[in-house]
């Protein structure tokens, strides 16, 4: 099988096979020992990504929850650094070792970047804070299309290979298509962009014939009739997309989730890391942090400090594996 990647107007080629609820402790920020943090000093918070997509959305939920709790006493400053798949925005971050007032919540391309690109920093090179969910992908077309299910988008594509677009390059949203394909037998051009805001436009113009995309991040595009959902890539359907089948309902389940967390930079603080991590505990407990991960159709897998760290590297070496035997990475 042939996969074409299309970025940034230039296409490369790659062979493959491929209840009442109460906040105790809310009043304050956690009692510490330390100084940290100051009120004076004004958190830097990255998005790696563009508006409006999953890492934004979830990056800008925690911010609203911090300010709502009044759990960050000083002021934050959050910015879209967008680029690379996520490199641009991590590798600012990871220009800031030592510093404990940078921070930057992550995504599967935080894992999948490093793999296919000359960066200076792997996952496990940040101080990790958590893992706070995993999420799936669903794979939809234009509400207007022909395509009216996946069987008909699955028979068509073995006949003439649809292009199908997601965020970043040889990251998740490359790698689920890629296995659903390879176990599904048929071909596609992969159209990759920065953002989802983007992808979406490139759908609902025509653009492309389909994207792969956090289903939180389109639902209300899904329930328009803008966009039409085909499959979903988790092990169960959510209620959201109820009706839509799983590619384990097809006999081709993946097994591939998309870590969402936080870190800091390299070698920050102690104090830092201590104090994120006893808040975080707090931020996943208010009704907020739930409403977020139903909204967007999360699985809720919390894994704090140091734990997180040995995830990202158990994920790091299964991504690999995965991205080494469709030939995506050498």
């Amino acid at each position: 099988m042939a996969i074409t990647f299309k970025t940034d107007g230039s296409w490369l080629r790659a062979g493959a096979l491929a209840a009442a609820f109460a906040l105790p402790m809310m009043a304050s920020a956690p009692a510490m020992a330390q100084s940290y943090p100051s009120a004076d000093e004004t958190l830097d918070w990255t998005i790696a990504f563009g508006p409006g997509g999953g890492n934004d959305i979830m990056a800008r939920t925690i911010i609203d929850i911090l300010t709502k709790y009044s759990l960050y006493p000083g002021s934050i400053s959050a910015e879209n650094r967008a680029g690379g798949s996520g490199a641009v925005g991590w590798g600012y971050l990871f220009n800031q070792a030592g510093n404990g007032y940078g921070i930057s919540t992550t995504s599967g391309s935080f894992v999948t970047t490093p793999l296919q690109a000359d960066t200076p920093w792997e996952p496990e090179s940040f101080t990790p804070v958590a893992l706070l969910a995993t999420d799936d992908l669903v794979l939809v077309v234009n509400g207007s299309s022909d395509v009216q299910n996946i069987e008909q988008f699955i028979e068509k594509a073995k006949s003439t290979p649809m292009n199908i677009a997601g965020t970043g390059t040889v990251n998740v949203d490359f790698i689920v298509p890629t296995l659903f394909a390879n176990k599904a037998g048929f071909e596609f051009d992969y159209v990759s962009f920065n953002s989802m805001a983007d992808q979406t436009t490139a759908l609902l113009s025509n653009a492309v014939d389909a994207m792969v995309g956090n289903p939180g991040e389109i639902l209300g595009l899904i329930d328009s009739g803008e966009l039409r959902a085909l499959v979903y890539s988790g092990q169960s359907t959510p209620d959201a997309l109820k009706g839509v089948p799983t590619m384990g309902d097809l006999g081709y389940d993946i097994g591939v989730s998309m870590p969402r967390g936080l870190i800091l930079p390299p070698d920050a603080p102690a104090e830092a890391q201590d104090w994120w991590i006893a808040t975080m505990k707090q931020v996943v407990e208010t009704p907020e942090w739930k409403d977020y991960i139903e909204r967007n159709t999360l699985t809720p897998t919390v894994i704090y400090g140091e734990d997180f760290r040995t995830f990202l590297v158990n994920t790091k070496n299964g991504f690999e594996e995965v991205l080494r035997s469709v030939g995506a990475i050498q």
